[in-house]
């Protein structure tokens, strides 16, 4: 290799990095798109139901959020990926089971095919015991899901800071995050044509297998940069050209450790966990309900639905402008990295406001909701990049995964509340035939949510700039 030449390996780990996040999306996808032409009727579930799993999968997912960065950290990044992938595969894998373990439970068959059980399913009169006992196994299913998938975030951002400058973290991390886009993008031109193909059982192990693939490339392909025989010194010296700056303010700063308690007394961590409370929920709703949304408001089943979603997440890949415009203001603007994110991060929390329209146009025309809720979807990612990013700016490598995995927390609870509650009132609003502004029943508690989801990014941003208003860099 000539080593006047400067290597570009870095950019590989960023694509495998892509990968991971696609299928963990994908994997997270396939209940959202699979429950309410082929389980719902099957198990008889009601909004509440698929909110209450929805709901636990991201309460579970919190608190996984608040040990897996300690663990990544603990275990390093090449171990604790290969289990954290590990286990969510198996996690999404199980899905297809929940059938045959309820006709077990309540039919006393256990070695039944999938088609079988459905069969024993239909035989039981009691609809409301066929409900609680598949909702109370998809919830286990679920857990072991949110368990895996929790490893996900702190092990590529740990990742994108061992292998990039901090110039270049916030176009690596938009770049990888940008895979949250494509798992969303693929599901509906997979998932539900495998469902009506095979069965919805079928999807989740198709969909959940490919985590396994992905581990034998990881562990092929992945080494610590200065141990990597396709990074050579010139690519290596551009990766950790923030030494000499970081070395001003603590000698070996990288290899501080930060006890994980002491983490909570720095105000940057409680700055990154707010902006992830106030938004995360946001993403995960339109994730978890805008098919059901289609189906309730327009009548849409998942097939027909699926062109609709493709565009709606095919304008959420506009997100890479979240990688791009912090690097502007920092080499253009010469602003220092946290500025120059929080600047790019308010712009982006303006377009999200859009959503309080998403209902009132949706009676002109399907469409045009679906781009609103790309546009804020393509926010949402670019916000996100830039809010992990923000982390390594401040936080030495030591402690990025453990601190991401702070603010993971902070994100899965308000997707707890956030995906609940949508549960509650859709059903609710069904029932009383609720009207607010105009919109009545079903359409009113969708009206509700999308205003919620349209302040969220404005009320974050600023909750973080009063908390952290300049770059502070942590002195453990």
């Amino acid at each position: 290799m000539n080593n006047d030449k400067k290597s570009n390996y870095r950019w590989t780990i960023c694509a495998l990095l892509f990968f991971a996040t696609t299928i963990n999306y994908l994997d997270r996808q396939v209940l959202s798109l699979t429950w309410t032409d082929w389980i719902q009727p099957e198990f008889h579930w009601t909004n509440e139901d698929y909110g209450d799993i929805a709901g636990v999968f991201s309460l579970v997912y919190a608190i996984s959020m608040l040990f897996a960065g300690k663990f990544i950290d603990w275990m390093d990044t090449r171990k604790g990926f290969v289990w954290a992938i590990f286990i969510w595969s198996i996690g999404a894998c199980i899905h297809a089971l929940c059938g045959i373990a309820t006709s077990g439970l309540l039919a006393g068959d256990w070695l039944v095919g999938f088609e079988g059980a459905r069969e024993n399913i239909a035989k039981v009169s009691n609809t409301a015991l066929v409900a609680s006992t598949s909702v109370t196994l998809f919830i286990i299913a679920r857990v072991v899901l949110a368990i895996g998938e929790a490893g996900n975030f702190p092990a590529a951002i740990k990742t994108t800071a061992e292998y990039f400058p901090k110039k270049d973290r916030g176009l690596a991390t938009s770049i990888f995050n940008a895979g949250a886009t494509i798992g969303a993008l693929l599901a509906p031109l997979s998932i539900p044509f495998i469902a009506a193909a095979w069965g919805w059982e079928m999807a989740f192990i198709i969909i959940g297998g490919l985590g396994f693939v992905w581990i034998g490339f990881w562990l092929f392909m992945y080494k610590k940069p200065h141990e990597h025989v396709k990074v050579n010194k010139a690519e290596l010296d551009y990766i950790n050209q923030d030494d000499f700056i970081e070395q001003q303010v603590s000698e070996k700063t990288d290899q501080v450790k930060i006890p994980f308690l002491k983490m909570f007394r720095y105000k940057q961590t409680w700055a990154f966990a707010v902006g992830k409370f106030m938004t995360d929920g946001v993403w995960w709703f339109y994730l978890f309900w805008i098919p059901a949304y289609l189906k309730s408001v327009y009548g849409l089943s998942s097939t027909e639905s699926a062109p609709l979603i493709f565009v709606l997440y095919l304008i959420t890949l506009l997100s890479i402008i979240g990688g791009w415009l912090p690097s502007y203001f920092i080499s253009k603007k010469n602003m220092d990295p946290y500025a120059g994110r929080m600047r790019s991060m308010l712009i982006f929390a303006f377009f999200p406001l859009l959503a309080v329209f998403a209902q009132p146009l949706g009676t002109i025309s399907v469409w045009l909701p679906v781009l609103i809720i790309g546009i804020a979807g393509a926010a949402h990612q670019a916000w996100s990049a830039n809010i992990f990013s923000s982390i390594g700016d401040m936080f030495p490598k030591s402690a990025i995964a453990s601190v991401t995995g702070i603010g993971g927390m902070a994100g899965g609870v308000g997707s707890y509340f956030i995906n609940v509650g949508s549960g509650k009132l859709f059903d609710y609003a069904e029932e009383t035939q609720m009207q607010v502004l105009g919109f009545v029943g079903v359409h009113a508690g969708y009206f509700i949510i999308f205003c919620i989801c349209a302040v969220a990014y404005l009320v974050g941003w600023s909750i973080m700039k009063t908390l952290v208003p300049r770059m502070e860099l942590i002195k453990a």
